[in-house]
């Protein structure tokens, strides 16, 4: 019998180690950021291209390296940060396997120049796919300037893979702002298509976070900050109006390194019991001290997961922090939901203006496709019938009225046959989240704010591809800011914004001016209103979205009515009328039930 193991080939090894370590263009950019953090530099620049396709360089000022240096750099596990096994338990930089160089020359083109500070030439090493090209000296600044080219030029399926330039960029700057985060005290810049995106001097923490997110968090911050035996936590965390309905503006550090850790993150979110919808999440930056001896950090290629040797201490600690500083800001356990409905009032408006209660509104989106057999009536849904009128087979009553209402798994159309004039049954809100209504053949039950979000998203929908603009003009522009990582996806998503009656003008920089808002939004919360826009938008991109659909669901659900706000008779009245007007009543973009029924024999089975 032949042999049949061999030794892979060290490109091929390098690609493999490759695959682990690095999965994006964003992953360069956070090994290379660290390399310089851990070569002790003060200023660090990083510069890319097409979002880092064709470019990512990071420039820094740090040690820089000698010629032998420069090559070995290349080596796998070739590194200057472990010597010994104990060097494993006492890790204080951000690299050490030595691998992140060796696996980045394998799969792309690196140019090197680097000059330690005492040298009067660097070195400058050109790599392709882990072949040395050339070495030489050269003429270089002190420290080191790495460029790495064509990621993923020999790996095309790879390279195939790789999302949008917006998608990666975004992975990019979220990178950059990991990094930022954990070193205020360095100066970071970053440059994409030779537009600078972020220019921050060293500072205290709180400026770099008001730096990278927006200036309206100052008065919003709550700083962290206790000294244990076990940890030490410095940090902020956000009020919890800041709170939002997805991830993102959390960061969790151990010893100056980012980390995931959904049971650290439970903890945060404890805190905060109460104080939060189920489904909000709070802003959180939090740096933890924590002796080296007693976490692992070797658990994952990417050292993004982390092992405590005693985590229940640390969740415990971290907790009541937390509480501790929630409860110094005397934050009351009440949340006013109401500042985030911005069609409340316009709801109000056109029910008390519809004069006839039993009228429906008249809108283009409803009325094309008014003859839709759910449609039909629609009005004497409310009408059932009075208990005393029930026989005592609920079943007889369905068969005489021929009503079909959806269950809550089919979706079988209401038809009627036959109208009813009796007395209208008012509908009731429940837990300020529910609607509870009437109808002929038993009770139906209607989730507020997924029946708006899918109003709100025909109605954006119909308005952004007829290229409508009911623009109400602003007195007083109003004024927004938009952080940096964000503004080269507002800036794309303007024309369609515009389409929905809004009037936004660049001031400069990261500010926008909204000279016109579309009729029935209030000007209070606009604010809160685009954030939440942009980050539905941004998450909504990994979906089979156009541009048009994504825009029209990101702002529904970002202007829709929450659980958690009170509705009076009127406005129940028209977002059912509403929401019956739909092309599809049945669920939301997402796909959550608008609404569920139960028949008079299903409730009359309920209490045999």
């Amino acid at each position: 019998m032949t042999d049949v193991i061999k030794l892979l080939p060290e490109s091929i090894a390098n690609q493999i180690a490759a695959g682990e370590v690095i999965q994006r263009p964003a992953s360069v950019v956070k090994e290379l950021m660290e390399n310089a953090i851990d070569a002790d530099s003060t200023n660090i620049s990083l510069v890319i291209r097409n979002s880092g396709k064709t470019l990512i360089q990071v420039i820094d000022n740090g040690k820089g390296m000698t010629e032998t240096d420069a090559r070995m750099s290349f080596e796998r596990h070739a590194t200057s940060k472990i010597s010994t096994t104990n060097d494993l338990f006492n890790i204080t930089t951000m690299g050490f396997r030595g691998e992140a160089l060796a696996s980045i020359a394998s799969i792309a083109e690196v140019e090197l120049k680097t000059r330690p500070l005492d040298a009067e030439l660097g070195t400058k090493l050109v790599i392709r796919s882990s072949e040395v090209i050339s070495q030489g000296f050269c003429q270089a600044e002190a420290g080191t300037t790495i460029s790495v080219k064509n990621l993923f030029f020999n790996v095309p399926a790879r390279r195939k893979f790789l999302k949008t330039d917006s998608v990666e960029l975004k992975y990019i700057l979220e990178e950059f702002k990991r990094v930022v985060l954990a070193h205020p005290d360095i100066r970071f810049r970053a440059i994409h298509n030779d537009n600078e995106i972020y220019n921050l001097p060293e500072g205290s923490l709180k400026k770099r976070i008001l730096s990278l997110f927006r200036k309206t968090y100052e008065d919003k911050l709550i700083r962290i900050e206790e000294d244990t035996d076990a940890v030490k936590i410095l940090g902020f965390v956000g009020n919890p109006e800041i709170g939002k309905k997805q991830r993102g503006e959390q960061y969790l550090f151990i010893n100056k390194r980012f980390v995931k850790s959904n049971y650290l993150s439970h903890a945060i979110k404890s805190a905060y019991q109460n104080l939060l919808e189920e489904k909000q999440y709070p802003f959180y930056l939090l740096h933890l001290e924590i002796d080296p001896a007693h976490i692992d950090i070797n658990v994952h290629p990417t050292k993004q997961e982390i092992k405590f040797d005693d985590e229940r201490l640390i969740y415990n600690y971290l907790k009541v922090s937390i509480k501790h500083g929630l409860g110094r800001y005397s934050l009351s356990p009440q949340l006013d939901f109401n500042h985030e409905d911005q069609l409340g009032t316009l709801i109000q408006k056109v029910a008390h203006s519809s004069g006839n209660n039993n009228t429906r509104s008249e809108n283009p989106r409803a009325s094309k496709v008014r003859s839709a057999p759910i449609l039909r009536n629609w009005q004497s849904l409310y009408t059932g019938t009075d208990s005393s009128e029930l026989t005592d087979d609920p079943s007889e009553n369905d068969q005489e009225e021929q009503l079909i209402i959806p269950s809550a798994v089919s979706g079988d159309l209401l038809t009627d046959h036959e109208q009813f004039h009796v007395e209208e049954k008012q509908p009731t809100q429940i837990h300020n989240a529910f609607i509870l209504v009437q109808i002929k053949s038993g009770l139906m039950f209607i989730d507020q704010h997924h029946a708006h979000v899918r109003i709100l998203y025909e109605k954006y929908l119909s308005n952004i591809e007829a290229n409508k603009e009911v623009v109400q003009k602003q007195l007083f522009p109003i004024t927004i800011t938009v952080s940096k990582d964000k503004a080269k996806i507002f800036a794309e998503i303007i024309p369609e914004i515009s389409a929905l009656g809004f009037e936004i003008q660049n001031f400069g920089g990261d500010t926008y001016l909204i000279q016109g808002i579309p009729p029935g939004f209030t000007e209070n919360n606009i604010q809160h209103v685009m954030d939440e826009l942009i980050e539905q938008f941004g998450s909504n991109l990994k979906l089979n979205l156009t541009k048009n659909e994504n825009i029209a669901r990101s702002m529904a659900f970002s202007s829709a009515i929450k659980k958690g706000r009170s509705l009076e008779v009127e406005e129940m009245k028209l977002l059912i009328d509403d929401l019956f007007g739909c092309e599809f009543p049945y669920s939301s973009p997402s796909g959550k039930k608008c609404f569920i029924s139960y028949g008079l024999s299903d409730l009359d089975k309920l209490f045999n």
